[in-house]
């Protein structure tokens, strides 16, 4: 169980790393598969930047974490990271996104945030 906690809350960690660099530097496409597009003549690019610091923190937090303190601090911060992709299904659902993406790209994140938090609280 030790190995797939870690290997889990390692993943998820450079998961966020990813989506990071990909609102960073790949904005369009990010937002599209995020569920809900931004508007080609708006002022998105800042929202989207800021979406892509936001999730390559939230990476290097976790790893920081995971390295320096723990499997307990790392659960710890799972759990309150969990309300992020909880917070995108709803953001998602409110501005007309498609309630598949909504739940099964969001919800289920959130999902397997906590079942990360869950495994490295029993180590």
């Amino acid at each position: 169980m030790t190995v797939t906690a870690y290997t889990l809350a390692v993943g998820l960690n450079l998961f966020c790393l990813f989506l990071g660099y990909r609102f960073l530097f790949r904005p369009a496409p990010a937002a599209a598969g995020y569920g809900v597009p931004a508007e080609p003549g708006g002022d998105a690019g800042a929202y989207l930047a800021i979406k892509g610091l936001r999730d390559g923190t939230l990476g290097l937090v976790g790893l920081a974490l995971l390295v320096f303190v723990g499997a307990r601090a790392e659960a710890w911060f799972l759990l309150a990271v969990a309300l992020v992709p909880l917070g995108d299904t709803l953001i998602v659902l409110r501005h007309g996104g498609a309630k598949a993406v909504a739940f099964g790209i969001h919800f289920a994140t959130a999902v397997v945030v906590l079942i990360g938090a869950g495994l490295l609280f029993a180590l």
